[in-house]
């Protein structure tokens, strides 16, 4: 059965899409807002480099706290994953994995990227308190303290090279034990970075505060802080290929830098699924910004 048309349905429900609720919930639209529960804020356990939040605050509670205003607001929150989206009738019809068929005037894509986490390590207790992904928004949370950086091949590698910058005292676990390119290891060893091809059994922590690595052959590593740089992230753009939205090389969506439009038109596109920026502050003016544009279409402004 199809539901009453929307003027706009969001899909995704993190950061960016919250924040588009938002302001479009401000404007008195009729909007809902579809989330799987799988992005990458709820692995979250505390973003540093928000303003208002100098101890940080965990990417449960930021949602927690943004879907309670969006809801206020009027907007229509369903946990529920898309699994198909098409132009229709001058609008757009969604359909679901519950069987749910929605239509709307307008879309908003803020579908995010997934990381890629070895399934054979349970790194979520530690993500974001003593365990990080993002240099830009982490690096300064290791200044001067000893830091592994947990990895595959140049991905790693290459974290190991730009955290340089923040720390003299890093070892690179390649745990997948990634051949590098021809050169990586000088450079590694230019910089006093240790290497070590050896795969992580297990992370040693208390309460999220990382204590250190066991390796697969026994050896402990003590360390109080480290990275994540796995690669093949998934940038999770198959609902906007199949609207025929135009796509990066690295399957990020294009758009446009003003209005976030897409290359499709009435289809927006906001967050890390644009562009790799894994900003939390980012992601909320993307979502805003689209959803200023999004109100103009809607109004004929």
């Amino acid at each position: 059965m199809i539901r009453s048309p929307y003027e706009c349905i969001i899909i995704g429900g993190g950061i960016a899409g919250l924040q588009a609720a938002i302001q479009l919930g401000r404007y008195q639209h009729r909007v809902l807002l579809l989330d799987g529960g799988k992005g990458r804020s709820t692995i979250c356990r505390r973003y540093h480099n928000l303003m208002g939040w100098p101890e940080g605050i965990s990417g449960e509670a930021l949602l927690r706290s943004g879907r309670a205003q969006a809801e206020k607001l009027g907007i229509e929150l369903a946990k529920d994953t898309v699994v198909m989206t098409q132009i229709r009738n001058g609008g757009f019809r969604v359909d679901t994995t519950a069987g749910a068929v929605y239509e709307a005037k307008r879309l908003l894509l803020a579908t995010g990227v997934s990381d890629r986490l070895p399934a054979d390590l349970d790194l979520k207790p530690c993500i974001g308190t003593s365990l990080y992904i993002c240099p830009d928004c982490d690096g300064y949370e290791i200044r001067g303290k000893r830091t592994l950086v947990l990895g595959s091949g140049n991905a790693g590698a290459s974290m190991a090279l730009v955290l340089r910058y923040w720390t003299e005292e890093i070892i690179y676990i390649n745990h997948e034990r990634q051949e590098l390119d021809a050169g990586m290891h000088e450079q590694l060893k230019q910089k006093g970075i240790a290497y070590m091809e050896e795969a992580v059994a297990a992370v040693d922590h208390t309460d999220g505060k990382m204590a250190g690595v066991r390796l697969s052959d026994g050896a402990c590593i003590e360390a109080d802080c480290g990275f994540i740089a796995f690669g093949r992230n998934k940038v999770q753009s198959d609902l906007a290929e199949q609207l025929g939205v135009k796509l990066m090389d690295n399957r990020h969506i294009i758009v446009d830098a003003r209005t976030k439009m897409t290359s499709v038109s009435h289809v927006w596109a906001a967050g890390d699924v644009t562009v790799h920026s894994e900003q939390a502050a980012i992601a909320m003016g993307d979502g805003a910004q689209a959803a200023i544009w999004i109100h103009k279409s809607l109004i004929g402004s």
